[in-house]
């Protein structure tokens, strides 16, 4: 069909290029918005292989990927209203992936209900007031997405460090790197007493992290903190970047199917119903938390607060299937959470040779849209991609990148649900 490609700022330094198919057809109508809370998505290969099927895709950056939630969730308006004014498009769809689930379905919450939702005594911190209402979208996708930027936060934490203003004092029976716990090179086995122990100490210190954080924020507003506004916030050993101090990553018996079965779309064009197992093998060898760019949370009181906390309670912990004991509406950063005040049709897609798979399932749980669908895609990377380390044989898993593209523009136009 033939693209082309737009660069296009929405203002307050938020970029954007806009995908467009060379001939206008009805799927040309609908406009795919694709935005993540902190990396850069414009060249996102989302954005091409939807406009070769006919879609316009914005592809958009948030203008500050340290800056706290709340404004990245306002600035999504931005691409919205933008999309909304261009010419022959009528509906608008929000597309999640990885962390952008996080922002996407926030934003989608507060459009359909009004920011008043995230101020309940229920949340960590109030949402701050908009000067305008958030036009909603018209339907939701979520590929890939993980728990949550605040849930991926607490599976990162390192719950043997003993000082909070070190990342060298490690306490040994808490220690996941430690052989005498099970840590084996290449892959682990975890005893379920060191799970338990591990699960509960990193749930404590997750609390123990934001009733500080609440106490600083406090000292902030009455006016004795460090500064009018806001402070530092370092937390060692706490950073969410790929496998950092998550016990699924060694021992893959963690997080290694779905409860249910669900549709599995395989090479070829093949589709079982089945219950979904992770194919991805152990990764990362080494510990990060003594460092500072790669193993610290670097942030402020106010930031952690609306980005990074959600609270846990006394039976926190996670097994083969599920993720327990994670309060997921205490904040506005946890997609299960925002999930379950968004009414529009919606589309939740797990990638089986990635981490995050999982988390398609608790989503799809706690969601309470009428119209919503999930599938899995056997052999799919984070990217969409084969995850070729994973293979038995090369190809096996055939293009998954266009088994994933396939499906969501199956869904998009059938049954009129969008044209």
């Amino acid at each position: 069909m033939g693209t082309r490609q737009t660069f296009i700022s929405l203002g307050q330094n938020i970029n954007s290029v806009l995908y467009e198919p060379l001939t206008f057809s009805e799927k040309s109508r609908i406009a795919i918005i694709i935005m993540h809370s902190d990396a850069d998505y414009l060249a996102f290969p989302m954005g091409n292989e939807m406009a070769e099927r006919g879609y316009k895709v914005l592809c958009a950056n948030v203008s500050d990927k340290s800056a706290g939630l709340d404004r990245k969730i306002y600035e999504v308006k931005s691409a919205v209203t933008r999309m909304r004014d261009e010419g022959g498009v009528s509906k608008v769809i929000l597309m999640g992936h990885s962390g952008g689930g996080t922002l996407m379905t926030a934003y989608q919450s507060i459009a359909e209900n009004g920011v008043k939702i995230f101020q309940g005594p229920d949340k960590l911190i109030p949402f701050p007031d908009f000067e305008s209402d958030l036009p909603p979208a018209n339907g939701l996708m979520l590929l890939d997405s993980n728990f949550g930027i605040a849930a991926m936060s607490l599976f990162s934490l390192d719950p043997a460090l003993k000082d909070e203003e070190s990342g060298f004092i490690i306490d040994g029976t808490l220690d996941l790197w430690n052989p005498e716990n099970g840590f084996k090179p290449g892959g682990s086995f975890y005893s379920a007493k060191f799970i338990k122990r591990f699960q509960k100490a990193q749930g404590e210190r997750n609390n123990r992290l934001i009733k500080k954080a609440l106490e600083r924020l406090e000292l902030i507003k009455s006016g004795k903190g460090r500064y009018a506004d806001d402070e530092p916030f370092i937390v060692p050993g706490a950073e969410q970047g790929f496998l950092n101090n998550k016990l699924y990553a060694q021992d893959t018996r963690l997080m290694s199917h779905t409860k249910k079965a669900w549709p599995l779309l395989k090479a070829g064009g093949a589709v079982s119903t089945e219950i979904i197992c992770s194919i991805r093998k152990p990764e990362n060898n080494e510990s990060l938390t003594a460092s500072y760019k790669q193993g610290a949370l670097i942030t402020t009181v106010r930031n952690y607060l609306t980005s990074y906390a959600v609270r846990t309670t006394e039976d926190y912990g996670y097994d083969e299937d599920s993720v327990f004991g994670i309060d997921w509406s205490s904040s506005w950063n946890c997609v299960p959470g925002n999930i379950r005040r968004v009414a529009v049709p919606l589309l939740i897609m797990g990638m089986t040779g990635n981490w995050e798979y999982l988390a398609s399932e608790t989503i799809y749980e706690n969601a309470e849209s009428n119209d919503k669908t999930m599938a899995f895609v056997e052999g799919a990377g984070h990217l969409f991609t084969p995850a070729v380390h994973c293979e038995k044989y090369p190809g096996e898993f055939g293009d998954t990148q266009n088994i994933v593209f396939d499906y969501v523009d199956k869904w998009l136009s059938q049954n009129n649900r969008f044209v």
